[in-house]
């Protein structure tokens, strides 16, 4: 799996930027299948940074409008917080 496959894009929250502003971590969509190995050198690669940890969790997807023929749910997602060494940035614009 190439880094484009193992990081699927980054979160563009309103707490995702404080974290990034106060404590140099930013969230990605990683694919469900990717470890935290495989992240961090699918981050280091393509944002040309020095990871310093991974926190991975597994988000379910939510679910979409009952009582209609068209209920279901969003797709189930891999979410990854990166935490980056001290100076380092990921401009986001």
């Amino acid at each position: 799996m190439n880094s484009f496959q193992t990081i699927k894009t980054v979160r563009l929250t309103e707490k995702g930027t404080r974290q990034g502003e106060k404590l140099n971590q930013y969230t990605v969509v990683a694919d469900r299948r990717a470890s935290k190995p495989e992240i961090k050198a699918a981050v280091q690669e393509l944002f040309k940074v020095k990871v310093v940890k991974v926190n991975t969790m597994n988000v379910r997807g939510k679910l979409r409008r009952q009582r209609t023929a068209q209920a279901g749910k969003a797709p189930d997602w891999k979410k990854a917080v990166v935490t980056l060494k001290k100076g380092d940035k990921i401009v986001l614009t």
